[in-house]
Formats: C-alpha cells, sequence, structure tokens
C-alpha cells in the first residue's frame, strides 16, 4: 500500500515533476538562452504553435484577410514548446509569460508586443473594427463570454487535459474532480447554445474563436481522445455550434497553421503568404473537412 503523501512545510523544487512535459517545467522565469526571433515582411508577425490556444490567434487573423483587411497579413512562425522555444531571449521579450501564442504587431511606426490569446483576439478586433460589437450590451456579452473561456481553461487544459492526458500517475480524484468541472462547463454551454446561435447571440464573434478550439475540439472529440470518457454526445448544442464553426473555410485554415500532428496534408507548421495553403489538400478547406 503506498503511504499518503504528505506535503512538506516548505515545498522545493528537488526533483522533475514528470510527465509529458517535464523537461519544461521549472518554478522560475526569464529567459534559458539566447535566441532572436526571426521577422517575415508582413504587419503581423504571429510566434505560435497549433494547440487550441495558438489557433485562437490564427483563426482571427484568417478571419480578417477573408474579410479583405490587407493589414492582417502575416506571418506565422512555429515555436517548438516542447524544445523550448519559448524560453528564448527574443520571445521572452514579447512574452515574459512563455506563453504561445505572442503577437508583434508591427503596422505603426513602432512595434507593439501582444501576449495572451485572449488580449490577442481583444487587440486584432479593435484594430480593424470586427467580430467584436460596438453595442454596449452586445460588446459586455461578447466579452463576458471571451473571458469566461480565458478563466475556464485552466480547469479544461492544466486540470483535466493533465491528469487524463499527461500525468505520469493517474490520481482518481484529480480525474473526477476536473472531469466533473469540464462537464459542468460543457452545460453551461450547452444551456447557452440552445437560446443563441453564437456564443454572444446571432453574430460571430472572438467568444466563439476563443472557446471553439478548446470546447469544440473537446465535443468533437479532438482533445485528449476523451469524448466518449465525457459522453460529449450528449450536449446537442454543443455540437450543433462547433460543426457550425467548424464549417468555415478560415477556420478549417486556422487550425492548420503552425499545427505539428495528425494527418501531413492537415499542417501547415509556418505559414508566411496565403498560397502556402495551396501546397495542402483542396478537401481540407472544404465544409466538414
Amino acid at each position: 500500500m503506498t503511504a499518503e503523501y504528505v506535503p512538506p512545510k516548505v515545498w522545493t523544487w528537488n526533483k522533475e515533476s514528470g510527465g509529458r512535459f517535464a523537461n519544461i517545467n521549472r518554478p522560475i522565469a526569464g529567459p534559458t538562452h539566447d535566441k532572436e526571433l526571426p521577422v517575415g515582411r508582413h504587419p503581423m508577425q504571429l510566434y505560435s504553435l497549433g494547440t487550441p490556444n495558438g489557433v485562437k490567434a490564427t483563426v482571427m487573423l484568417e478571419e480578417l484577410l477573408a474579410l479583405g483587411h490587407e493589414g492582417a497579413e502575416y506571418d506565422a512562425w512555429l515555436i517548438n514548446i516542447g524544445a523550448g522555444d519559448q524560453f528564448g531571449s527574443g520571445f521572452v521579450d514579447i512574452n515574459p509569460n512563455s506563453k504561445i501564442p505572442a503577437l508583434m504587431d508591427r503596422s505603426g511606426p513602432k512595434p507593439i508586443r501582444v501576449f495572451e490569446s485572449g488580449a490577442i483576439l481583444v487587440h486584432l478586433a479593435e484594430k480593424f473594427g470586427a467580430f467584436l460589437p460596438t453595442d454596449p450590451a452586445q460588446r459586455a456579452e461578447t466579452l463576458s463570454w471571451l473571458f469566461w473561456q480565458v478563466g475556464s481553461a485552466p480547469y479544461l487544459g492544466g486540470g483535466f487535459g493533465h491528469f487524463y492526458a499527461y500525468a505520469p500517475t493517474k490520481i482518481e480524484y484529480a480525474i473526477d474532480r476536473f472531469a466533473m468541472e469540464t462537464k459542468r462547463q460543457l452545460d453551461v454551454l450547452n444551456r447557452r447554445l440552445a437560446e443563441s446561435k453564437y456564443m454572444a447571440g446571432d453574430e460571430y464573434t472572438v467568444a466563439d474563436m476563443a472557446i471553439w478550439p478548446w470546447y469544440g475540439g473537446l465535443a468533437k472529440g479532438l482533445l485528449y481522445e476523451s469524448g466518449e470518457f465525457l459522453s460529449v454526445n450528449e450536449y446537442a448544442h454543443v455540437q450543433r455550434w462547433a460543426d457550425l464553426i467548424a464549417e468555415r473555410p478560415a477556420v478549417q485554415r486556422g487550425r492548420m497553421v503552425n499545427r505539428v500532428n495528425g494527418e501531413p496534408s492537415s499542417q501547415l507548421r509556418e505559414r508566411h503568404e496565403a498560397s502556402d495553403f495551396e501546397t495542402k489538400t483542396a478537401d481540407k478547406l472544404q465544409p466538414g473537412a
């Protein structure tokens, strides 16, 4: 029988945490090595990876381009978090928190750094006047759901995802605790989407772009292979909404950018021109792909 763990009076970092990301976990911030970031020719320079948080930014940029906003042209550079790229000095200069995505807006006389995925969505929405309503009530609703996602993501990703998929030891209490909270969040979404086409109302907004990569992926069984475990099919309104968003060509393109897993035809490890997508199979950009 394993002895019960008793927390020490003062926690110290004296061993690796174990699990998939043990080599990059540490209790201190700052760079571990010098490395300048590349800079392309477009106004927006994105440094990211095709995780749900990274997909938020690439979907937003692709949606803006689809509306004809040429100023949203971007270079998407791959940040390999498994190799510790996020701890390079250049990346830390943009995001002191060493998390993807990070954006440098070079459209003006002085570059502007933007980190945290929610902040990137708001920055771009306000810059281009798109996907964030100006009506005070609608704006408040949109921002409320956007920040609901920002606040809930640690429970879904760092909580359920970690203990269910990545932790070196399966802990029943931890999995039960975070599975319960994840299902509660799915129920929150299901109840909202029973009365609303999109998260903030009848219009597609940054709230949908923020929530879909996480909860849309979860609803379709794309995250942690947990669909059956969480009975995701029972959330009919979330399923309807997830399919609706997935049909958008800009969403399909955004999901491909900086992606490093799955079918090779679904990966566009770096994106520097719109024509980069032409090297991929055409059916990936069709409804339902």
